[in-house]
């Protein structure tokens, strides 16, 4: 690219803007995903709308495809493109709660750790995912969910507002009173109909939780998903247990004697006092084995939040596929415990998290996410520190994933999605959506400049 256009970016944008080959550029460039290595062109760091107006406008004008990032959590790397320009949100951060009307508006390059800082403090919180680092907006846009889902629905189902800067380089608010088409577009649909830079979500009081793990030997893992199976529909919609089938990382806080053992994990997270939870959780342990160990106690909502943080840095190789799941049969038992006993690394894992409860109150037709009948939202995702693991870790992911996908629906969760997939899988999990999607990418992004995505292409 000519150093003129270059100059011309840096002329009309208050943040940094880094270009190929200058001393910060790999740092800048560099994935949360070590497994995606991708070279774009320039790099603009954003602090506010007026800086995205200004980079929207020069990725057009310019031709480039343009990337846009936000926490930058992205698995398949579509925060970043080859010889294009990435539009980089991380320095819009800050948080304003109004604890008055428990609502929060927050900055697009905050991550979800940021929001429960902000909100905590107030007693309150967004529902969202599990891990700190996650950016608040990719989490967002393709639905969210994690610990409060069960009680207060998805992200998007407490997503209020947003402020959209949109392909000709427009601003716009989503709102049910204000471009309703776009909001309703923004709650599942992804970042394909404009750049969002800020969101308004609404708050539940949310304080202490009575949360933590708990891990058996897998040999018990077939019983273990048999009496989760059958409980999970009568258990308080306080409660959120996801289940897991990994291994014990080989260092603290975990104990030694359990280094590099396959395990079943019920990581558990109550929304309220301790009594509460142990009687909640009493039909399920009860009719279980000894757990190796159980670490659950009360804690600031954040701290669970924030507790594996410290397992998934960035920069390491990642592989992963997900599927929406309605029925948990034992033979889908047996195809699980079969690809789990033949994790390729400790890292490596499948998880299952519900999305029953408030999830089910919404209807498949009132925001973009349409699998509004499913009980989990199941990911397997192959994990290593080491780029000689890249191939071991994709080969069993994807055989995992093709043995237990026939007893699964069409669809997953776009965040649990590679680029890999094709659009019959994009189809698929948006279902009778997506044509309406379709009209709605027409609308507000008819030249499909917001393509570096799960791409729903506009309508002919």
């Amino acid at each position: 690219m000519r150093d003129e256009v270059k100059i011309k970016l840096r002329e009309n944008l208050r943040g940094a803007v880094i270009a190929r080959g200058e001393t910060d550029y790999d740092e800048a460039r560099a994935l949360f995903n070590g497994m995606i290595d991708k070279r774009p062109s320039l790099i603009a760091r954003c602090v506010d709308v007026a800086d995205v107006i200004a980079a929207v406008k020069f990725g057009r004008e310019n031709d480039l495809r343009i990337a846009i990032r936000g926490g930058g959590h992205n698995g398949p790397g579509l925060g970043s493109v080859d010889d294009g320009l990435v539009i980089d949100l991380s320095a819009m951060k800050g948080v304003r709660v109004d604890p008055v009307a428990r609502t929060a508006r927050v900055g697009a390059g905050c991550t979800q750790g940021d929001v429960d800082h902000a909100t905590h403090v107030f007693g309150l919180a967004v529902p969202a995912g599990i891990i700190s680092t996650t950016g608040i907006a990719g989490l967002t846009l393709s639905g969210g969910h994690g610990y409060l889902t069960r009680k207060h629905g998805l992200t998007i189902d407490n997503l209020l507002e947003a402020d959209v800067v949109l392909a000709d380089d427009s601003f716009a608010v989503a709102s049910k009173d204000e471009n309703a088409d776009l909001l309703w577009a923004l709650r599942g649909g992804g970042g394909n109909f404009g750049i969002v830079t800020s969101f308004l979500f609404r708050l539940h009081p949310v304080n202490a939780v009575f949360a933590g793990p708990i891990a058996w030997d897998q040999q018990h893992a077939r019983t273990i998903m048999q009496r989760y199976r059958d409980f999970l529909p009568t258990a308080p919609e306080e409660l959120s247990v996801f289940l897991g089938l990994k291994t014990i990382p080989s260092g603290p806080p975990f104990p030694q004697e359990h280094w590099g053992k396959r395990i079943c994990l019920l990581m558990c997270c109550y929304d309220g006092a301790e009594d509460g939870g142990r009687g909640a959780l009493a039909p399920l342990l009860d009719a279980l084995p000894t757990p190796w160990f159980n670490w659950m106690g009360t804690m600031p909502y954040p701290a669970v939040q924030s507790m594996f943080d410290g397992l998934y840095p960035k920069g390491m190789q990642w592989y992963w596929r997900g599927d929406f799941v309605k029925t948990l049969p034992d033979a889908a038992i047996d195809a699980h415990l079969e690809q789990a006993a033949k994790t390729p690394s400790e890292l490596s894992l499948m998880h299952r998290y519900p999305i029953d409860g408030a999830v089910h109150r919404v209807g498949g037709g009132e925001t973009a996410w349409n699998c509004r009948d499913a009980t989990w939202s199941m990911v397997i995702a192959g994990i290593d520190p080491n780029p000689q693991k890249a191939g071991p870790i994709t080969r069993w992911t994807k055989a995992y994933w093709e043995a237990v996908h026939p007893f699964d629906l069409g669809g997953a969760y776009p965040n649990f999605m590679m680029d890999d997939e094709g659009d019959a899988r994009l189809k698929a999990t948006y279902g009778s959506n997506y044509a309406r999607l379709a009209a709605v990418k027409r609308k507000y992004d008819s030249a499909n400049l917001f393509r570096v995505n799960q791409n729903i292409r506009p309508a002919a």
